[in-house]
């Protein structure tokens, strides 16, 4: 379906919009040269733009140790919410590792000669039969 129009008010209709556009595209024009204007004036600067910082990639793990030791890191962490540092299981065990690698070899020899030995992999599961 088409409809004609004729005269002066096909001309004011199809104008109007056409100018309208045409106002809107001058005054984006002269916004964007404005911004540049501003940009290029302000000073650059002088280091080169560094590589991109990566992210450590997390691992996730599991692992085995005696009930002791286990309750040990529940522990830490009650002492850290007390001192007003809500901590992670994970956090106490990166903390722990950390200070371990800050020993030298004797200390870190005799850290590790306290622990005992357990048998790696899954505890079997009682089962009650």
């Amino acid at each position: 379906m088409t409809t004609k129009t004729t005269g002066a008010a096909a001309t004011k209709t199809t104008a109007a919009p056409s100018a309208r556009k045409k106002n809107a595209v001058a005054e984006k024009a002269a916004a964007e040269l404005a911004v540049k204007a501003l940009v290029g004036s302000a000073p650059k600067p002088t280091e080169k733009k560094s590589k991109k910082n990566h992210k450590n990639k997390v691992v996730r793990d599991s692992f085995t140790m005696p009930q002791d030791e286990y309750q040990k890191i529940s522990e830490i962490k009650e002492i850290c919410l007390k001192a007003g540092l809500p901590v992670k299981k994970s956090e106490v065990l990166r903390a722990g590792l950390k200070a371990l690698g800050e020993l030298n070899a004797a200390q870190l020899k005799r850290a590790l000669a306290g622990l005992g030995k357990i048998k790696t992999g899954r505890p079997k599961k009682h089962c009650n039969q």
